[in-house]
């Protein structure tokens, strides 16, 4: 399985972005996936994950109300939506995807990330 990131960019504050991940290889659709992301000088935090179907999300407390993961199994491709973007949201994003059906903490598959920079 290969993960292609992309959608990241600069924004303002307050401004909104919508980053896809898409899979290929094979298909994802039985896999959970997730997104993280890694700041300057900082360890990878988890960001949200979901589960095969799309039926079961999960939120950093840091981006819950703000963030919106999903997916759509027909195109093989994964979306976090990001709105009222901070300062603090700055980072590269990674997707990934794990070899399970919901959500775990271990990841089989990463995607070289995209860069999101949010300026105040």
């Amino acid at each position: 399985v290969q993960l292609q990131a992309s959608g990241g960019g600069l924004v303002q504050a307050g401004g909104s972005l919508r980053l896809s991940c898409a899979a290929s290889g094979r298909t994802v659709s039985s896999y959970a996936m997730g997104w993280f992301r890694q700041a300057p000088g900082k360890e990878r935090e988890f960001v949200a994950g979901i589960s095969y179907s799309g039926g079961s999300t999960y939120y950093a407390d840091s981006v819950e109300g703000r963030t919106t993961i999903s997916r759509d199994n027909a195109k093989n491709t994964m979306y976090l939506q990001m709105n009222s973007l901070k300062p603090e949201d700055t980072a590269v994003y990674y997707c990934a995807a794990a070899r399970a059906p919901y959500v775990s903490s271990s990841y089989d598959y990463w995607g070289q990330g995209t860069l999101v920079t949010v300026s105040s």
